[in-house]
C-alpha cells in the first residue's frame, strides 16, 4: 500500500514539473512584450534597447512580440518605480534603467519605491565606464584642474550619471563641478557642449565615442569612474580613484559610490514574475547576446557586446547591500549633501 502511494506520488511529480515549465512557455503564445526604456530617444541607450526588441523575440517561447518604448523620467527612477509597482508582473514587461538605481534604497535615495534585491535582473548588454569629459577649449583639461577651477556640465535628472558623478564628486573630493540640469538627454547635452551652452559632460563612454565633437577631436576626456581601467577608453585617461590613493577610509566610500559601474546598462522585470519566466527571459537574454547576426548589428551600430548575466547582476547588487554600515553612512550622509541621487 505504502509502495503504490509512494509510486503514485512520483508518478505525479513527473507529470506536474513538465507540465508547469510547458505552461510558461505556452503563456508567450500570442503575447505581445514590451521593452521600457528609461531614458529619451536617440542616445545608446535606446539603440540597445530597440536592438534587444528586434532580436530577443527568436529566443523566445512561440517568437512574441516585443515592442520598445521610451519612458524617460527622474534618471529613470520613473521607470524603476514603475516596474516595482504597477507594471505586469507577468514576465511580459521588463526594462532598462540607470546603474546607478539600485544603490539608491541603500544610500538614501527619496522618492524610491523598488527593493533591488526583490526585482528579477534579466542582463546587461555592455560593461560601459561613465567618464567626464570637456570641450578642447575649457579651461580645465585635467582631472587635477578641478580642484582649482570651474567646470559647468550638462545634466538629466539627479540620480543620472550625467548628474550625480560632478554632485557627488564635489561634495566628496572637492572638485569645482558646476551641474546644469533639465536637459531631456545626452544628445541635448552634448549639443549645448557644441553651442559653448556648457563646457563638459560626465555619461558613459561608448555615448561620448559616438559625438561628433568626439570623433572630431574637439572633445577631452578628464577621467573615467570604474573602479577598475577600461580597455575601451583611451590610455592615460586616470581613474577616479587616483585622487584617494593612499587614503584607505576615502578609497572604500568611493569605491561604494562607483560600484554601480558594475552594473553596466541594467535591464529588470518587476518582482513576483512567476520563476520559470524569469528562467525564460534570462536565457533569452543572454542567447540574444551570443547570437551572430544581433552581434554583427550591434557592430555596424558602434556597440560593443559584453553581456552580464541576470544571475550576475543580482549576485553583484546583493554583494554591495552587503557593504559595512560605516562606509554606507559615509557615502549616504555626502548624498544627503548635495541635490539628492533620485528626487523627482
Amino acid at each position: 500500500m505504502l509502495r503504490r502511494f509512494a509510486l503514485t506520488l512520483a508518478t505525479c511529480a513527473a507529470l506536474t514539473a513538465p507540465a508547469a515549465a510547458q505552461s510558461d512557455a505556452d503563456f508567450y503564445k500570442g503575447k505581445t512584450m514590451s521593452v521600457l526604456i528609461g531614458f529619451g530617444p536617440g542616445g545608446v541607450n535606446d539603440v540597445w534597447s530597440r536592438l534587444l526588441a528586434r532580436h530577443m523575440p527568436r529566443f523566445m517561447p512561440h517568437e512574441p512580440t516585443m515592442v520598445a518604448q521610451n519612458m524617460p523620467g527622474a534618471g529613470t527612477l520613473k521607470l524603476a518605480n514603475h516596474l516595482a509597482t504597477s507594471a505586469p508582473k507577468d514576465g511580459t514587461v521588463f526594462g532598462l534603467i540607470s546603474r546607478g538605481i539600485p544603490l539608491e534604497p541603500l544610500l538614501g535615495g527619496q522618492n524610491v519605491q523598488l527593493d533591488p534585491q526583490k526585482m528579477n535582473w534579466i542582463g546587461s548588454p555592455d560593461k560601459d565606464t561613465t567618464v567626464c569629459a570637456t570641450r578642447k577649449d575649457a579651461k580645465v583639461q585635467k582631472l587635477t584642474d578641478l580642484r582649482s577651477m570651474e567646470l559647468a556640465v550638462g545634466a538629466t535628472g539627479s540620480g543620472a550619471d550625467s548628474a550625480i558623478y560632478p554632485e557627488f564628486l564635489a561634495e566628496f573630493l572637492g572638485l569645482k563641478f558646476k551641474t546644469i540640469k533639465g536637459y531631456p538627454g545626452s544628445n541635448e547635452i552634448v549639443m549645448a557642449m557644441e553651442r559653448n551652452e556648457v563646457q563638459g559632460i560626465c555619461i558613459a563612454f561608448s555615448s561620448i565615442a559616438r559625438t561628433r565633437l568626439y570623433t572630431d577631436g574637439e572633445m577631452n576626456l578628464l577621467f573615467q569612474t570604474g573602479l577598475e581601467k577600461d580597455p575601451s577608453v583611451p590610455a592615460g585617461v586616470p581613474l577616479t580613484t587616483d585622487m584617494t590613493a593612499g587614503d584607505t577610509q576615502n578609497t572604500e566610500a568611493l569605491r561604494l559610490f562607483l560600484a554601480r559601474a558594475a552594473l553596466g546598462r541594467p535591464f529588470v522585470a518587476p518582482p513576483g514574475v512567476p520563476e520559470g519566466r524569469v528562467k525564460i527571459l534570462r536565457k533569452a537574454f543572454d542567447d540574444t547576446m551570443a547570437d551572430k547576426a544581433f552581434i554583427d548589428e550591434a557592430i555596424k551600430l558602434k556597440l560593443a557586446v559584453e553581456p552580464i548575466s541576470g544571475e550576475q547582476l543580482a549576485k553583484i547588487i546583493a554583494e554591495i547591500y552587503k557593504t559595512p554600515p560605516q562606509i554606507v553612512q559615509r557615502v549616504t550622509k555626502i548624498l544627503g549633501n548635495v541635490s539628492g541621487p533620485a528626487q523627482q
